[in-house]
């Protein structure tokens, strides 16, 4: 498996993320509390299981007739239509609402197999909450220190993995069922098939008895006719050795007398072709002269080549090196300039929080009077001016 880089938050994202997922821990160790540790039985437990169980059975029921009544008007239009669009259309909806039987009869028979009455069912669901609560903690964790989810990702993955290689278990154990079945069938009919051929061949020999006491006696008479057609054949083939024997006479004359030509003919084409070989010894000579000429002039020219060559490398290795100054001075002024934004979005980041949490900070103050803006006493002053006058009076 390829090793991918971990998906990372923000800080402000991560926070917000842990906040919310450490509710639901604390929803989940809540709900765990909460939840009764055996299965206590309801009084109406039988009753809702029967009405389920009727709600199931009349799903099915329906489906079925679907598919009977989805079959029925194929098999019309088949007889009726050659519309090769309607009758793929009506095969699609057989297929579709054959899918969907199929799956309401799994369903069916698993809720069948399954009590819904038994405590296995409490355990399974306490089982699955402990499992996602240590997930989330283990998550909320990643989210805190590391500003990523990488646990979550693993987790899913390696549910979906085990998901598909139970899918893929039950499906290899259907098709071994199905396969066993299939070669049980076969091998009956195999059996059978044996049989009616061992009956047969049983007849065939008692038949072939018959028939070979037959031939014995054909054979008798037939030996005879066949010794005298053997003489009468040899009689003629040895007319047509004689034959073919004088034919094969003439056709060797002709032979000879055409493989005296072809001797002459070869005597003449070698005495032709030593002529030629004079003439062609001539010109090789010429062009051996020319190629040595040749090739010291291109030698020459090969030879200023080079140098043109050497000096034209010395030009490419000082454009290069100039070339590579001037990109390390590109990449230098990119990477200033890069860190310089860089640090401008961080200052306005941590600017707008700081705004953000004075903002809120002087709205708690306001809201539970501290500091300056607490409720000042007022009348202490007035109360006892009052009191003095009326003592004077």
């Amino acid at each position: 498996m390829s090793q991918t880089t971990p998906p990372m938050l923000s800080g402000i994202d991560a926070i917000h993320v842990a906040t919310v997922m450490e509710d639901c821990v604390d929803q989940l160790i809540t709900l765990g509390r909460i939840m009764p540790v055996s299965f206590e039985p309801r009084p109406d437990a039988i009753e809702i299981v029967r009405g389920e169980l009727t709600q199931l059975v009349d799903r099915q029921v329906q489906l079925e007739n679907k598919y009977q009544s989805v079959l029925g008007k194929k098999m019309e239009m088949m007889r009726t239509t050659k519309n090769p669009d309607k009758l793929l259309a009506a095969e699609k909806e057989v297929l579709s609402t054959g899918g969907d039987l199929k799956n309401s009869t799994h369903v069916f028979g698993r809720t069948l197999r399954q009590n819904p009455l038994s405590g296995d069912n409490i355990v399974k669901i306490q089982e699955d909450r402990t499992f996602v609560e240590n997930l989330m903690g283990e998550t909320m964790t990643e989210l805190v220190q590391n500003c990523s989810f990488q646990v979550l990702l693993d987790c899913v993955n390696s549910q979906k993995q085990r998901k598909a290689s139970l899918q893929s278990t039950i499906q290899k154990e259907e098709d071994g069922r199905k396969r066993v079945r299939e070669l049980q069938r076969q091998l009956v009919d195999v059996k059978k098939e044996k049989e009616i051929q061992v009956q047969q061949r049983l007849e065939m020999i008692s038949h072939l008895k018959d028939q070979l006491q037959e031939m014995k006696a054909k054979s008798n008479m037939e030996g005879k006719y066949i010794k005298k057609c053997a003489e009468v054949a040899v009689a003629q083939t040895q007319r047509r050795c004689f034959i073919t024997e004088k034919d094969m006479k003439e056709e060797a004359d002709r032979l000879r007398r055409k493989i005296d030509e072809e001797e002459r003919a070869s005597q003449e084409i070698v005495s032709y072709l030593h002529k030629n070989q004079n003439e062609l010894d001539k010109k090789l000579d010429f062009w051996i002269e020319k190629y040595e000429t040749d090739k010291e002039a291109k030698q020459k020219e090969l030879d200023t080549l080079k140098q043109t060559k050497a000096k034209d490398l010395e030009k490419l290795q000082e454009k290069t090196k100039l070339y590579k100054e001037y990109e390390q001075i590109v990449v230098e002024d990119r990477i200033e300039k890069e860190k310089a934004r860089r640090k401008a979005e961080q200052e306005a980041i941590e600017l707008r929080s700081a705004i953000r949490l004075q903002a809120w900070w002087r709205g708690i103050m306001v809201r539970k009077g501290f500091g300056p803006f607490g409720k000042k006493k007022k009348g202490k002053g007035k109360k006892g001016k009052g009191k003095k006058k009326g003592k004077k009076k």
